[in-house]
């Protein structure tokens, strides 16, 4: 079980509900230590007082707001602990709105909420409630030396707390301003028409790390003694000169992809049907066709995966050139 980083009550009406509070993501980055180049040993970050010339302990490091140069106010931690904020033990939930209310740029970081054992009735409560409406919880969290806005949403049968960025937290946008560029409605058409066929279930299983995954095999190679090829480097993709024209090549392709596999299938059932069919073939036939199909597939596939090492060399080798 994850180490709780906060405990106190979701506020709910008159109902409290004991919960404790723990992260619901993790990165898996490839994290890099620095080293010097004249000995490649790790670099070592010191708390460095230049007034008094020397390292300063973290026992001896203190909190400083600076209200001018090189002046500050000091706060002790208990002057933290008698903050008057009731959202420092409670998240008092303030307001029920709808999920889509909230654009995605608000949202930072997500957290699950847990349930102390005294709490389990009313968290279910809760929790059922909010699915039956369809409806996410808004309250505020003091956690970090921080007051933060939160929403509570039901996920996978437990809930969550997802913190949410402050309007003033959100930098305004500044870039070029599209509101005047005029597009034609053949291209929405063709736009549309390539948006449906690309249309599908989010399903995340389906994406991967790719690029951390080709940085651990070189890591791998260079750490058994192999030598990392670089291959020639991708052309960046050219600018779309024609619109209409960049558009029917991406609906036919994408037309292809999709259909390539429907005409694999249909390939085979259409072959089956037709070994079912002949009249001087024994019965026992089309049962035989399949399974050397599969036996053909089996090898294909074995062959596909011997291959798999050189074709992942090669991502390593346009990676290490796009570096």
């Amino acid at each position: 079980m994850p180490r709780a980083i906060w405990r106190g009550a979701i506020s709910f009406g008159m109902v409290s509900i004991p919960v404790k509070l723990y992260s619901a993501t993790e990165s898996h980055d490839v994290s890099f230590r620095q080293l010097a180049e004249e000995d490649l040993k790790p670099i070592k970050y010191l708390r460095w007082s230049p007034t008094l010339d020397r390292e300063v302990q973290y026992s001896e490091i203190k909190k400083g707001y600076e209200y001018a140069k090189d002046q500050f106010v000091i706060l002790e931690d208990e002057d933290f602990d008698r903050l008057p904020v009731p959202s420092k033990h409670t998240i008092s939930i303030t307001q029920f709105v709808e999920q889509a209310e909230i654009d995605p740029i608000f949202y930072e970081k997500a957290y699950y909420l847990d349930p102390d054992e005294a709490g389990m009735k009313p968290y279910t409560l809760l929790l059922r409630s909010m699915e039956e409406k369809g409806l996410i919880a808004i309250g505020k969290l003091a956690l970090r030396q921080k007051e933060q806005l939160v929403a509570i949403r039901p996920h996978d049968d437990h809930l969550t707390v997802e913190m949410l960025l402050y309007p003033d937290e959100v930098r305004p946008f500044e870039g070029i301003d599209v509101s005047g560029v005029e597009v034609s409605q053949e291209e929405m058409k063709m736009a549309f028409a390539l948006i449906d066929m690309l249309h599908e279930p989010f399903d995340p299983e389906k994406f991967e790390d790719e690029y951390r995954d080709v940085l651990m095999n070189m890591i791998t190679t260079k750490l058994e003694g192999g030598e990392v090829v670089v291959a020639d480097e991708e052309a960046a993709p050219a600018q779309t000169v024609d619109l209409m024209a960049a558009l029917r090549a991406s609906i036919e392709a994408t037309k292809s992809r999709k259909s390539g596999t429907a005409s694999t299938t249909g390939a085979k059932a259409s072959k089956a049907t037709e070994s079912e069919d002949a009249e001087d073939e024994p019965e026992d036939e089309p049962e035989e066709a399949p399974k050397k199909k599969r036996a053909t597939s089996k090898a294909a596939a074995s062959k596909s995966s011997d291959d798999k090492p050189v074709a992942k060399s090669t991502r390593t080798r346009k990676k290490a050139a796009a570096r």
